[in-house]
């Protein structure tokens, strides 16, 4: 009797989250009690459930706002900027960016008409859909009006580290099939040792502070125009452009970190844009009258989408800081009246190291969101400069198995639910050590780990699914490599995380 009383208990708890789906109370409440019964075959899965089910339950909550503002954007084939563009209308004045280094402010009007004047420049070259424009510079909001102004007219970004030089710097040119390359005045030593080994008829533009004069010879030695001229000439108004774009296609590429190799070109969608951002804005407790401290590098997904997207897609005000600073990193939250910040890998660490400020206890961050808090250094942090939430997460940019620690458990990066797992079908799967070769059961299945047991995380894929998609990289063969079979049933796929 206690055991059927806890499943009824667990089933309207667990359940209720439904109706966000319209799922009738009845309905939900029986095919839930009947999984229940049979799941609830002990004791310890009681526990398990009850230990975990506030965890789950908000979970589920950003899941299902999530999934319905997807299926809400597909239906009416949205894309990144046209749901930027309804921001604007809502508040066309609130500031969307500012730049730390020089305390610029870009209202949310200011930068659309920015993105208008690049994506009339995009025609004006003659670029069509599916073209690719290679992006070469340090951060600044100039770098989110470039690639949002070109996705208005289908034209792809390719986001270049600005720390790669010759050989790499070539080959992530090269592989996105970038027809011009806009590159930062600070960038032109590196363009001008490149600039003789470019593919044919790939246009050079140059953009930023034209102090140096040897700089400025180079750049007139292989023909790159000044951008800033060419967008004061383009109109403001949106262009007279109809997208055939949806939001299952193209955004922009962006580049893997290269540990095993060259450098790949990650493809996203807008439907990955809008799930990767979505999730850190309702996972995570943001609100839209936050402020988003944001000193991590523009060519990353972290700085991007997490950061960006939180202005594009939900209204906050997003910080731009050139280069991560831990002497400033408290003094500029205060002087922008931050809220939200991010951090990523040692950040915190170096934050830690650095002696007390005044500026770390008058600060109103309330949330810091990220990846890579070290367990010995969580609660340090959290304590020192007293932050109410940690918001960790993991995932790379092109993976389908991201995950959250929505619960702030100190030193976690996620979870997979142990009451609903085909909820969000991820797994850590078993490995042979050292060669990366999947360990299969009798019927040829992957074998799941056990608590404790490391293994490789997988994630089921469905192109049906904008939560499931792989989209993979420029290079098909790149994309293959990444995808195993049979691994949560016969004739399935997945994503590996570890290929």
């Amino acid at each position: 009797t206690m055991k059927l009383l806890i499943c009824v208990l667990v089933s309207l708890v667990f359940l209720a989250p439904l109706r966000f789906v319209s799922v009738p109370w009845l309905s939900g409440l029986i095919a839930g009690l009947g999984v229940l019964v049979v799941w609830m075959a002990s004791w310890k899965n009681i526990r398990i459930a009850a230990c975990t089910i506030k965890r789950d339950l908000m979970c589920l909550a950003a899941i299902v706002k999530v999934r319905l503002s997807l299926h809400r954007n597909v239906r009416n084939k949205r894309t990144v900027p046209a749901l930027f563009a309804q921001k604007v209308l809502q508040h066309p004045d609130k500031p969307a960016l500012i730049f730390g280094a020089t305390g610029e402010v870009w209202s949310f009007k200011a930068l659309q008409e920015r993105c208008n004047a690049v994506a009339h420049w995009a025609l004006a070259q003659g670029w069509a859909e599916g073209d690719v424009v290679a992006l070469y510079m340090e951060s600044h909001p100039l770098v989110v009006a470039l690639w949002l102004g070109l996705a208005m007219v289908g034209v792809e970004a390719a986001f270049i580290n600005h720390n790669l030089r010759q050989e790499s710097l070539l080959h992530c040119i090269g592989v996105s099939g970038a027809r011009a390359v806009v590159f930062g005045a600070e960038m032109t030593e590196a363009v001008s040792e490149v600039s003789g080994s470019l593919q044919p008829g790939t246009t050079l533009f140059c953009t930023g502070d034209e102090d140096d004069e040897e700089d400025e010879e180079q750049r007139r030695s292989f023909q790159a125009p000044r951008l800033e001229a060419l967008l004061t000439c383009s109109p403001t108004h949106p262009p007279y452009y109809k997208l055939r774009k949806g939001f299952n296609d193209r955004l922009f590429y962006i580049y893997t970190s290269g540990t095993t190799g060259m450098p790949k070109a990650a493809v996203v969608v807008h439907s990955r844009y809008f799930r990767i951002a979505a999730f850190g804005f309702h996972a995570f407790g943001l609100r839209p009258d936050d402020v988003f401290y944001n000193c991590l590098p523009l060519y990353h997904s972290a700085g991007t989408i997490m950061g960006v997207g939180q202005c594009l897609l939900f209204g906050l005000t997003v910080v731009i800081r050139r280069k991560f600073s831990a002497s400033r990193f408290w003094d500029d939250c205060v002087k922008h009246d931050c809220t939200v910040i991010q951090y990523i890998g040692e950040i915190c660490r170096y934050l830690l190291a650095q002696p007390v400020r005044p500026s770390e206890a008058h600060h109103r961050v309330r949330v810091a969101i990220g990846n890579g808090l070290r367990p010995s250094v969580w609660e340090e942090f959290v304590q020192r400069f007293k932050i109410q939430r940690v918001g960790e997460f993991y995932g790379a940019t092109e993976c389908n198995c991201s995950l959250i620690n929505i619960d702030g458990k100190v030193g976690a990066c996620g979870f997979s639910s142990r009451i609903l797992p085909n909820l969000y079908p991820v797994r850590l799967v078993k490995v042979k050590e050292d060669e990366k070769e999947l360990l299969r059961d009798s019927q040829g299945l992957c074998i799941p780990c056990l608590p404790g047991e490391p293994g490789m995380l997988v994630g089921r894929i469905s192109d049906k699914d904008p939560l499931r998609r792989f989209d993979g990289y420029a290079d098909q063969d790149s994309t293959n490599q990444k995808i195993a079979h049979h691994v949560f049933q016969m004739g399935d796929s997945a994503y590996a995380t570890c290929w």
